[in-house]
């Protein structure tokens, strides 16, 4: 009799660790699948965000050069239309992350700059130019510059970052409501994010 109570007592114990053991292994492959649907769905939205938009510029370049003195120039000058289209992108392949599978955090380390590119069009009226004074390719790159500079501060001026910053927080509100839903934090520096309006911190 004690021997069948031994061997009860025996059987309970094994089949409690083999239990425990078949738990803890579940749990941690759940932990697993679970980062790896994060890793997954961080892939999937890593994609380049672009807000495009249309500027149009009308710049007069005028140069002169004094040949014998003040009393005598030689000008050239131009009327230069410009037409440009400028994208503003975030490529979120770029954000750099961690998983912390043990705290179950998704730790957002940093986020890339925003990306301006402007494709100019070029249409010249009316370039004249003395004979000692011509324009050259010098000429060309300096009216490029300057068309650019100015473009760049009606960019600024404008609301095509805003409207970039806004498609970035879209895209990064995905990371919230999947980490939300499994259970996990959100974090961007020292501050966890707990809803849409704490996003805004990360622009």
């Amino acid at each position: 009799m004690k021997r069948f109570f031994v061997g009860v007592i025996i059987t309970l114990a094994v089949v409690f660790i083999f239990r425990s053991c078949s738990e803890e292994k579940e749990k941690k492959s759940i932990l697993k699948e679970n980062s790896m649907l994060i890793q997954e769905q961080i892939n999937n939205v890593s994609k380049l965000i672009v807000t495009e938009g249309h500027f149009a510029e009308v710049y007069n370049y005028k140069d002169s050069q004094q040949l014998f003195g003040p009393l005598i120039t030689a000008d050239k000058k131009a009327l230069v239309v410009v037409n440009a289209e400028v994208t503003v992108a975030y490529d979120l392949s770029l954000v750099k992350f961690e998983i912390d599978e043990a705290t179950k955090t998704l730790r957002i380390i940093s986020i890339p700059e925003p990306e301006i590119k402007i494709n100019p069009d070029f249409e010249y009226y009316d370039v004249t130019a003395d004979y000692l004074n011509q324009f050259n390719a010098e000429d060309y790159n300096k009216i490029k510059r300057n068309v650019n500079a100015s473009l760049l501060k009606k960019i600024e001026a404008s609301t095509l970052k805003s409207n970039a910053e806004n498609r970035l927080l879209s895209e990064l509100s995905k990371f919230l409501v999947l980490t939300n839903s499994m259970g996990w934090t959100l974090t961007y520096g020292d501050s966890n994010i707990q809803n849409f309006d704490e996003l805004k911190v990360l622009n």
